[in-house]
C-alpha cells in the first residue's frame, strides 16, 4: 500500500477523533448551568432531586439560592453545613411554593471554580413528561442569575435555561404516597450518594472516550509518519544496490 494511500485513509479517521475529542471537551463546558436530576422519580410521585449548582464566577462565591417548586404537598431540604434552608408556602394550600439557602455569616458559600449540591426530598411532582424548576442564584458581589428559560422550539438551550426533570410514566412499583419524603435520613443520602455516583461515571466515561479517540488518532498520524520514513530508506538502498550491480 502506497503512502500517498494510506494518508487518505487516515486523515480523514483522525479529523474524525479530534473533532469528537472537541465535542467532548465543549459538552463538559456548556454543562456549567444549574440543573436538576432525579433518578428513581416518576410523573405524580415522592422523591429526592439534586440541585447541582456551580459557581460561573470569576470573582465572587455563590452565597444564596432559591429553587421555585410546582406547589408540592411535601417538601424537606436536605440539612446542609454553613447553610440556611427557608420553605415557603402557599398560605391558603400549604403547599411548598419554593426552597431558599443561604451561606451563614463566616462560611464560604460555593467559593470561586467549585460546585454544590443542593436536595429537596418531596412530592408529589406533577403528571407531566418534564417539569422546570426555575433558579435563582446569587452571588456575594449582589449579581443575581436566574436560570429560567425554557429550551427553544429548536431544541436550542438558551443563555440561562432553567433547571429541568424530565419525568418517566408512573408504574405499579412507583410510590404515589410519599414514602420516599417521609422514609429516614438514610434513603435520603443512599438515593443522593447513587446521583452522585452515576453523574461522576458518567463525566469520566465522557472525558475517557474523548481522549482514547484523540490518541488513537495521534497514533495513526505517527504510523503514517514511520511508513513514510521506512519507505524513503527502502527506496535509498535499492539505488545503492543498482550502484554495487
Amino acid at each position: 500500500m502506497s503512502n500517498s494511500l494510506l494518508r487518505r485513509l487516515v486523515a480523514p479517521t483522525a479529523a474524525a477523533a479530534i473533532a469528537a475529542t472537541a465535542a467532548f471537551v465543549g459538552a463538559g463546558a456548556a454543562s456549567a448551568h444549574v440543573t436538576a436530576n432525579a433518578p428513581t422519580l416518576a410523573q405524580g410521585g415522592y422523591g429526592v432531586v439534586t440541585f447541582v449548582v456551580p459557581n460561573e464566577s470569576d470573582t465572587a462565591a455563590t452565597t444564596e439560592l432559591t429553587v421555585t417548586l410546582p406547589n408540592l404537598k411535601s417538601a424537606r431540604p436536605e440539612a446542609m453545613s454553613g447553610w440556611r434552608s427557608e420553605v415557603a408556602k402557599d398560605p391558603s394550600t400549604e403547599a411548598v411554593t419554593s426552597i431558599t439557602w443561604t451561606a451563614l455569616p463566616g462560611t464560604p458559600g460555593v467559593p470561586v471554580g467549585e460546585f454544590a449540591q443542593f436536595r429537596i426530598s418531596g412530592g408529589p411532582f406533577p403528571e407531566e413528561d418534564s417539569v422546570m424548576l426555575p433558579a435563582t442564584q446569587i452571588y456575594a458581589d449582589g449579581e443575581r442569575v436566574a436560570w429560567a428559560e425554557p429550551m427553544g422550539a429548536d431544541g436550542e438551550e438558551p443563555e440561562h435555561p432553567a433547571p429541568t426533570l424530565t419525568l418517566p410514566a408512573a408504574t405499579d412499583g412507583d410510590d404515589h404516597h410519599g414514602g420516599s419524603a417521609s422514609h429516614g435520613s438514610t434513603d435520603t443520602a443512599g438515593s443522593a450518594e447513587t446521583t452522585e455516583a452515576s453523574d461522576s461515571t458518567d463525566d469520566a466515561a465522557r472525558w475517557l472516550g474523548g481522549i482514547g479517540l484523540l490518541v488513537g488518532a495521534l497514533g495513526a498520524v505517527i504510523g503514517v509518519a514511520a511508513l513514510t520514513r521506512s519507505g524513503r530508506r527502502g527506496g535509498g538502498s535499492d539505488t545503492e544496490r543498482g550502484s554495487d550491480a
